[in-house]
């Protein structure tokens, strides 16, 4: 008979050897658009939970498909500001909200290269929406009365490429993002996740169901 010590300790390895690896430090992925590709290389030590939330969108698949629909250029200098992706307002891909990682708790701040997520009026209601900073800027940082983003990595290659989203026409849209949006999007074909080991969610991938009467 197999004695209980040794059994429970078969069982307690088990558990051990189904946990999941934990992140490493730094995640790099590859952002593979019809403008070009983008790598970026993801803080996972001191924005663990904005890094997690990412790689979900990144591991589902939920990006494929998406796209880079706004430039915000700066009014003094329209070589400056940011662009703007992810998947909309498409609910059929979200994950749930996520609580605010501001930088005056993570020390990532908005440099120029640097990746963070974007949020609505709430800014725990971020979900797969990114923004990438062409140069500086210092004003989406937490400040006194203004929690501002969650700055989460920094662009390692392709920064011609958002370069040169940065610089494509725009016009449309309301309110904050009047006359930003982009007048012919660029497509994010694919989200390849470059180093550690693949987390999915495991939630429906709704979006990939087509339904009888949309078939042509």
């Amino acid at each position: 008979m197999l004695d209980r010590r040794v059994f429970l300790g078969f069982c307690a390895l088990s558990l051990v050897s189904a946990a999941p690896p934990p992140e490493p430090p730094v995640v790099r992925v590859r952002l593979v658009t019809s403008a070009g590709s983008i790598t970026v290389a993801l803080d996972a030590r001191r924005a663990p939970k904005t890094v997690a939330n990412f790689l979900l969108y990144v591991d589902d698949g939920r990006f494929e498909g998406t796209e880079f629909y706004r430039t915000a250029r700066r009014a003094s200098d329209p070589k400056l500001g940011f662009v703007q992706g992810g998947i909309g307002t498409d609910a059929r891909r979200m994950l749930p909200a996520l609580p605010l990682e501001p930088t005056s708790r993570t020390g990532i701040r908005h440099l120029s290269g640097t990746i963070s997520m974007a949020h609505g009026i709430d800014p725990d209601s971020a979900n797969g929406n990114f923004s990438i900073m062409v140069g500086d800027n210092p004003s989406l940082d937490a400040r006194p009365n203004t929690p501002g983003f969650a700055a989460f990595g920094k662009v390692i290659g392709g920064m011609d490429v958002v370069r040169r989203m940065l610089a494509m026409p725009s016009g449309g849209g309301r309110g904050v993002m009047r006359g930003q949006m982009i007048l012919k999007p660029v497509k994010i074909l694919r989200a390849e996740r470059l180093d550690g080991t693949p987390k999915p969610s495991g939630r429906p991938k709704s979006w990939l169901i087509t339904l009888p009467w949309h078939k042509k």
